[in-house]
């Protein structure tokens, strides 16, 4: 009897499987690797046949160790990683690498599409600045450097998609894949013909549009060979890993928030409307329920600028780790937490890798300001944690302009330590809740939103039943005043280097 979902995560840098009951308990997981390419400075990409390898793989070694048989699996659904661009021909055949979210080479295409679409005209009809990011200029950069490839392409998918034509024969996306193109009417949920003019884009690449929810049809029987699993097992669209995470931390009705701390980090909430930012600093996906959007901000370098303060300036901790057999970042919290809140008066901007939401500066840089004879690095990696959570705090008050945030949920690898979690409450002077898979809500949002398409849940409110929360922290109001005022130095720090920052990427002296 089938009694299991099967969720794939199709992240950055490998495929994870996971099985969970239809209970919502997790059953088991397993990690397939594969390769990214970086050609060229600013060029990132992957080959799709090793994802569809590493699904193959890590479904048959999952089934193995969980001792699951194929017809136990009630279905198959999908997370993927989102704004990018896999050409393809009728048989589905990749005609290149995919050019993946992180590939920025295409900075000529989006000044061209800005030159045929006024910036806050494209923002209105996809909820999201025109952008080198998204997949749309990935394409053009395509069409005007590689013509005949263009010319021979059938369809442009995204990673999920790809995989689905793997498993189905069928070639479509759903809406909150789409609305990473900047090609989506927003509002409308379908293409926009205004935009694919404007840009000159052949409208006949881009798949059928489907809600998340969509059984596209039954696993075939090549499919099933490949990887193990029964011939005619459903297969459930799914989505991109953002509006996953939003299903998998609970996030299913309006005004409920979530933050995920990985190597970045985002803030994000359900709402029955997008926002529409009057100053454009965050943007808009559709939710994995097609009747809901997830207005959102997302910051660059959260956990990257821990990891880089780790590598650059904890070498004794992480010296002392390997000895003890612990964490450096479990030493390092040791000396943020003998830091005073406020950080004894050290701000750290972390813009190691410019800034997205709510910025928008390439240029931005990270900085140390206010240190003095007597900081120590405690002082410094508490202003490290803390730098983060200030410019969180910007996306949050942002998205607060829409709706009330009584409290926000917390997942990624980041919430594991206990101190930075109660500075960002502190901070942010609000409730986290922490649900008990820390790590797991895209794949738990995958998997729950093949429950609803096969019918096995009513709709995605199953996701308060899955996502308990098992932590509540709650922040210090007497340290309110406190970091009501650090935040505001955090801010005008940033609006003081604006100038700087510009005037080093051009290099040019400050005027």
């Amino acid at each position: 009897m089938a009694q299991y979902i099967l969720a794939h995560d199709v992240g950055t840098s490998g495929n994870k499987a996971t099985l969970y009951g239809l209970d919502g308990k997790l059953a088991g997981s397993m990690v397939a690797e594969y390769p990214t390419y970086y050609p060229h400075d600013g060029w990132v990409e992957q080959d799709a046949k090793d994802w569809w390898q590493a699904v193959c793989t890590s479904t048959r070694a999952l089934l193995e160790q969980t001792g699951t048989e194929p017809g136990q699996i009630a279905c198959i659904s999908f997370s993927a990683q989102m704004m990018g661009c896999l050409l393809v021909d009728e048989a589905g055949e990749p005609l290149r690498n995919m050019l993946i979210w992180a590939d920025t080479r295409s900075a000529e295409q989006e000044k061209h599409m800005l030159e045929r679409v006024d910036m806050e005209q494209g923002y209105q009809i996809t909820g999201h600045r025109l952008s080198a990011s998204y997949s749309a200029a990935k394409l053009l950069w395509v069409k005007d450097n590689q013509p005949e490839l263009y010319r021979r392409a059938y369809k442009m998918l995204h990673a999920k998609d790809y995989l689905v034509f793997k498993l189905t024969g069928q070639f479509v996306t759903d809406y909150s894949d789409a609305s990473g193109t900047n090609l989506l009417d927003l509002e409308g949920k379908k293409w926009s013909q205004e935009l694919l003019e404007a840009f000159d884009i052949r409208p006949d690449l881009l798949p059928e549009l489907h809600p998340s929810t969509y059984v596209v049809g039954g696993v075939t029987s090549r499919a099933a060979q490949e990887c193990g699993l029964l011939e005619g097992t459903p297969v459930v669209l799914g989505g991109g890993d953002g509006s996953c995470a939003c299903v998998g931390a609970g996030v299913v009705r309006p005004g409920k928030a979530y933050n995920v701390v990985g190597s970045s980090s985002w803030i994000s909430m359900a709402a029955e409307h997008p926002y529409f930012d009057p100053e454009m600093r965050t943007f808009n996906w559709i939710h994995l329920d097609e009747n809901l959007y997830t207005p959102c901000g997302t910051m660059q370098a959260a956990g990257y600028s821990y990891a880089w303060f780790r590598n650059t300036l904890g070498g004794e901790e992480m010296a002392a780790a390997r000895e003890q057999g612990v964490s450096a970042y479990e030493l390092l919290n040791q000396g943020a937490a003998n830091s005073a809140p406020g950080a004894n008066g050290v701000l750290f901007l972390p813009y190691l890798l410019g800034e997205r939401s709510p910025l928008w500066d390439h240029n931005a840089k990270g900085a140390f300001i206010g240190m003095g004879i007597s900081t120590t690095k405690g002082d410094m990696t508490r202003a490290v944690l803390e730098g983060v959570g200030y410019n969180l705090k910007n996306i949050l008050d942002i998205l607060e302009n829409y709706d009330t945030i009584e409290a926000v949920t917390m997942i990624g690898g980041g919430t594991k330590g206990a101190l930075w979690l109660q500075i960002l409450a502190d901070i942010w002077q609000k409730p986290l809740y922490v649900p008990g898979y820390l790590e797991e809500a895209t794949s738990m949002g995958a998997a729950i939103c093949g429950g609803v398409g096969i019918g096995a849940y009513p709709d995605f409110t199953a996701a308060e039943t899955f996502t308990q929360t098992q932590r509540v922290i709650q922040p210090n109001p007497e340290l309110s005043q406190l970091y009501h005022c650090t935040y505001r130095h955090f801010r005008r720090a940033y609006d003081c280097l604006k100038p700087l920052y510009a005037a080093m990427a051009a290099r040019s002296p400050v005027g």
